[in-house]
């Protein structure tokens, strides 16, 4: 009889592929990932930096027909747009490796103190909507997949369709028109009423976050004031993701109900909707976490067109305002800093799920 022994018992060294993978996947992983963020910034800021020149010299665009021609071309020359193009590229590529993002044309301001200033609207609009989102998502997705092949299963999928297909701006003004002009029980637009903006900016340590700057206050009514605004913008932005959520939890939900451990507790006689609520709904969550990184850069596309409806006044509201004054260095400096932004929550969320699920790391 032939005994084979393992290699590790003869004191052999293990093969360096199988110890890597099954020790440094992980760390293999994350490195990719983080070395990843440069190659897609460098792409987008590129992308950004040729699209912009495609219009000419940001300073024309801006105050050209407003100016004198010799003062015109005065300010061209300071700003270096009169310089080869290539040169320009790359002097805007050193200011990007500092974080300097220019500054505006229209009002004179650093790109980045615009990013301060509203960034914190932008970002309580982004966190309103995955709320809204979650809520809406999550459980109609997995009542979808307990209906499955049923007319309430199509109705669902119908609706996360016209979610994610409706224009932003059409759902938003349709929830004004009902909410705020027909019903009247909603404000049409702003972040909080003047009266509670005025107590919030006596705050010391205001944050621009008007959620948190709310409850600082210790006012009851500020705070129901700046709910009662967010309810809107929140509502039509996070629809939008809302589709995205509701399709894929009902396909990894079904998907789940395949699996052994499903079948051995249905074996046991558990019913098609504790399924759905204490087996399949959890493996059906870890998708989410793995899309919610490409969310992040459609709901900072939506909130451009929220914003906008709403005056809700964030990063994307002054995007809108550089475009109408045609200061391209302020839309230049304000989308690739986003571009940043989306690049980096990106890295975030692969490392949320690589540590949530080792599948992904291999």
């Amino acid at each position: 009889m032939t005994v084979t022994v393992p290699p590790e018992a003869m004191g052999a060294a293990v093969p360096a592929g199988r110890s890597r993978k099954q020790g440094g996947g992980l760390g293999r992983y994350l490195l990719i990932r983080f070395l990843l963020i440069f190659p897609t910034i460098f792409i987008l800021v590129t992308m950004v930096f040729l699209l912009m020149r495609a219009t000419g010299d940001p300073i024309t665009a801006a105050l050209g027909g407003r100016l004198p021609a010799d003062q015109l071309a005065e300010r061209i020359a300071a700003a270096g747009y009169d310089r080869p193009l290539i040169i320009q590229y790359f002097e805007y590529l050193g200011r990007i490796a500092t974080l300097d993002f220019g500054t505006t044309i229209s009002d004179n301001r650093p790109v980045m103190q615009v990013l301060f200033t509203y960034g914190g609207a932008t970002l309580e609009l982004a966190f309103y909507a995955l709320i809204v989102a979650f809520i809406v998502g999550v459980p109609l997705g997995m009542l979808a997949a307990y209906l499955r092949d049923r007319w309430g299963d199509a109705v669902l999928r119908v609706f996360a369709i016209l979610c994610y297909a409706t224009p932003v701006f059409f759902a938003g003004l349709l929830l004004k028109l009902v909410f705020a002009v027909q019903l009247g029980v909603l404000p049409v637009a702003g972040r909080a009423s003047t009266g509670s903006e005025l107590q919030m900016q006596l705050l010391e340590g205001k944050t621009g976050i008007y959620l948190i700057d709310a409850f600082a206050t210790g006012d009851p009514e500020v705070i129901q004031d700046v709910l009662l605004h967010a309810i809107l913008p929140g509502l039509t932005l996070g629809l939008l993701t809302a589709g995205v959520f509701l399709r894929l939890v009902r396909t990894n939900v079904i998907g789940t109900f395949g699996t052994e451990y499903v079948d051995a507790a249905r074996s046991r006689g558990v019913g098609e909707l504790r399924l759905v609520r204490k087996h399949a709904y959890k493996p059906a969550l870890i998708p989410i976490i793995t899309v919610i990184g490409l969310q992040i850069a459609l709901l900072l596309g939506g909130a451009v067109l929220t914003e906008t409806t709403f005056e809700w006044k964030g990063l994307g509201f002054q995007l809108a305002q550089y475009l109408q004054a045609r200061d391209f260095v302020a839309v230049q400096g304000i989308v690739a800093l986003l571009a940043v932004i989306v690049a980096v929550t990106n890295f975030i969320v692969d490392v949320i799920a690589a540590l949530v699920d080792p599948r992904v790391r291999y």
